[in-house]
């Protein structure tokens, strides 16, 4: 009889095993050469001055804590659901377009010699905030409602995935229907005028702090903090976790699935919905499509961190966003070649350790 070990529920012959080991310790092997090779050759010809590697870790930690906001939202859907949420970058895009039309709004709407936008700049962002995350977690409790619920039980184990990808394509359409194909700009209040900030200069050049960085920055990390939090030690971040590790015995113990599930979505969609009011004060420019790479991306960083792991996907997210900054310059190619670097990370990833960083792969949210 072929000797085999079990992977899951399908017997994989040893020598595949081994094949398997091989390849990961060529890929592995020959990525370390190659970095190593990249590193001696920046130290013997350095092409960038030490304020130019610093603006790139600005640049990365501010996407990175973007990225790290809608990686949560996949982690904690895949944790209670075991779904990857296609629709999650989508979900992203109506919160960005619900903070834009709230800034255009309270830019038309006259107060004293000015508009509100400008006079109450505070309210005005708080306001954007609060109709961005809330259209987000409308969105995202309609959508696991009309599109998942009913497939939870499929005896089709793609039928979920599938169903994400359409409502993916659905949101992008019905948005460009409704909004438009063109780009649009924020208008943002003056406090948080794009291209201003402080100016710090040093040896060689000069890094701009922008504002609007500043600002995206410190709100993801409170997010996040906040976040990790309220998993940890309220009552239903305690339910999340324990439908996340074993839904049959949680729902013995008197936990509505349903209702932990609905409370999930609304949870990643308020994260989605941040993250889409941030990037567009601090981008600018967007949109229907401005939640396709972002999502991907945050995908990717999940995965990364290790998808089920709150923890890591922050990590994940930020790690990914300094790589994607710091990415093109450090391999000497293209700044616009800055997405391939991210796709490649995941291949990598999946190849070398697919449970991520953090070792998580049973698919539930870790308390860490």
């Amino acid at each position: 009889m072929m000797n085999t070990v079990k992977n899951g529920t399908r017997p994989i012959q040893k020598n595949q095993v081994r094949r398997i080991n091989w390849l990961r310790w060529i890929v592995g092997i020959s990525t370390g050469l190659f970095l190593l090779y990249r590193i001696i050759l920046m130290v013997i010809r350095p092409t960038y001055g030490p304020v130019y590697w610093l603006g790139f870790l600005n640049t990365g930690l501010i996407v990175g804590g973007m990225y790290s906001l809608i990686a949560i939202g996949y982690t904690l859907v895949y944790g209670v659901m075991s779904l990857i949420n296609f629709a999650h970058g989508d979900i992203m895009m109506l919160g960005c377009f619900a903070g834009f039309f709230t800034f255009e709004f309270l830019n038309y709407l006259p107060s004293g010699d000015s508009s509100f936008l400008n006079n109450h700049p505070i309210l005005s962002i708080l306001f954007a905030f609060i109709m961005g995350t809330g259209v987000s977690m409308l969105s995202g409790y309609f959508l696991e409602k009309l599109a998942y619920r009913p497939l939870r039980n499929s005896k089709i184990r793609l039928a979920p995935l599938i169903s994400a990808v359409g409502a993916s394509i659905f949101l992008e359409t019905s948005a460009q229907i409704l909004f438009g194909a063109t780009k649009k700009t924020y208008k943002n209040p003056d406090l948080l005028a794009r291209g201003s900030g402080w100016n710090i200069q040093m040896d060689g050049g000069m890094i701009v702090i922008t504002k609007t960085g500043v600002f995206s920055l410190l709100m993801a990390i409170i997010l996040m903090i906040a976040l990790y939090l309220f998993v940890q030690k309220t009552k239903l971040g305690k339910s999340i976790r324990a439908v996340s590790q074993d839904k049959m015995t949680a729902q013995l113990m008197g936990i509505n699935l349903d209702r932990v599930t609905s409370q999930t979505f609304l949870i990643s969609g308020f994260l989605a919905g941040a993250s889409g009011v941030m990037w567009g004060i601090h981008n600018g420019l967007f949109n229907h499509y401005v939640g396709f790479l972002p999502g991907i991306k945050a995908f990717t960083a999940a995965v990364l961190g290790g998808i089920g792991n709150i923890p890591g996907a922050m990590v994940g997210g930020m790690v990914l966003g300094i790589v994607e900054s710091v990415g093109p310059a450090f391999l000497g190619i293209d700044f616009q070649l800055k997405d391939v670097i991210a796709f490649a990370i995941l291949i990598l990833v999946l190849i070398l350790k697919p449970s991520g960083l953090f070792g998580k792969s049973s698919g539930s949210v870790e308390k860490v």
